[in-house]
């Protein structure tokens, strides 16, 4: 497993490379201090199975940076670690294509259990970015409801089963022209699949989908199904 760190702060660097070693006993650890090395890295190691960036990076921000991953790189997960933890900025993270937002505060058991979650296929959205209401429901942050009832399938949501193909690829991140490709679609049909998604779960567009998937516990792996076909 090949990991790469974008983060210009050295004594973070050091921290992640020890928490990271708690994912496989074979995780590999890159750095990159800013974003042309980030850059310089990714091109070098077309392999990496994972991205952790800082968004506080010197004369590029990190907003910029992972619109230029998602733009050049779509098949490379993003995991933003960010110092902050404000709803806006989770979302506006979400929104740009990341798989995942960890507050630089969080605990090492938090951070490899998100990260683990991400490594699935399944997008990671912290606590701040779900409804008031729905955050009673976890415990330090992992994704493990509380109470005993159960949740929704795909189908149960009005979901067909290519759209259900659809919805898992967008909680990956991933833009409608890889959809495309990966699901061997028509631009028009996923768009029309994605319209059909945001209305069965009741949100205006593919962030708040994004989140609402998460907060009803639908996650990528189930959601595909290569024998499908719609």
């Amino acid at each position: 497993m090949k990991i790469l760190v974008v983060d210009d702060h050295p004594l973070i660097v050091e921290a992640l490379h020890h928490v990271l070693k708690g994912l496989a006993a074979d995780v590999e650890v890159l750095d990159a201090r800013n974003a042309s090395e980030g850059r310089a890295q990714l091109e070098a190691h077309p392999d990496l199975d994972l991205l952790l960036l800082d968004l506080g990076l010197p004369r590029v921000d990190g907003f910029t940076l992972l619109a230029d991953i998602r733009e050049t790189f779509p098949a490379v997960p993003v995991v933003v670690l960010s110092g902050t933890d404000s709803r806006e900025d989770v979302l506006r993270a979400i929104e740009a294509g990341a798989m995942g937002f960890i507050p630089k505060s969080s605990s090492n058991h938090v951070m490899v259990n998100a990260l683990r979650i991400v490594l699935t296929g399944t997008p990671y959205i912290p606590l701040e970015a779900l409804p008031r209401s729905d955050s009673a429901d976890y415990a330090d942050g992992t994704r493990e409801p509380l109470s005993d009832h159960r949740l929704p399938s795909a189908r149960e949501l009005g979901l067909t089963d290519r759209q259900a193909q659809v919805l898992a690829l967008m909680l990956q991140g991933k833009p409608n022209k890889l959809i495309c490709r990966e699901l061997n679609l028509a631009e028009g049909t996923v768009k029309i699949h994605v319209a059909a998604i945001l209305r069965a779960l009741n949100v205006a567009n593919r962030t708040q989908a994004v989140i609402e998937a998460s907060r009803l516990g639908l996650e990528a792996p189930g959601l595909l199904d290569p024998g499908t076909k719609t």
